[in-house]
């Protein structure tokens, strides 16, 4: 195995726990908290969109973690597709002056925005071929 496998592999199986850990997260301790970034437009309950979005985030961190390799780019561009469509929630979280997770400013919440983009390449690049 290459060192570039290496960095990959480990860039992969770390973003997959953070989505494990992000998961369960929203299914307990930091459930009050995900429901600030839920946009005021969806169709659901806050909580029952932060529940389902922690159901979805295990499933696809565990699929980043153990997904054989012929499949990875395929999980790799539904997690990136995932981060994306997340975004909605940072922008309503910045725009509506919801403090959640410590962004209790402006500037902190339009700062977290920048992370989303970096999250889609992290899951495109640690899953390419």
């Amino acid at each position: 195995m290459t060192n570039k496998e290496i960095l990959k592999d480990t860039s992969r199986i770390l973003l997959g726990s953070a989505l494990v850990f992000a998961g369960v997260s929203h299914l307990s301790f930091a459930r009050k908290e995900f429901q600030a970034q839920v946009p005021n437009w969806i169709p659901l309950e806050k909580d029952d969109t932060v529940v389902y979005s922690g159901f979805v985030e295990i499933a696809l961190g565990s699929a980043l973690i153990f997904t054989p390799k012929k499949h990875r780019e395929t999980v790799g561009k539904v997690a990136a597709a995932f981060f994306a469509a997340v975004f909605p929630g940072n922008i309503a979280q910045y725009t509506h002056d919801r403090s959640a997770f410590g962004l209790n400013t402006d500037k902190k919440r339009f700062a977290r925005l920048w992370f989303q983009p970096a999250l889609v390449y992290w899951a495109l690049k640690s899953t390419s071929k």
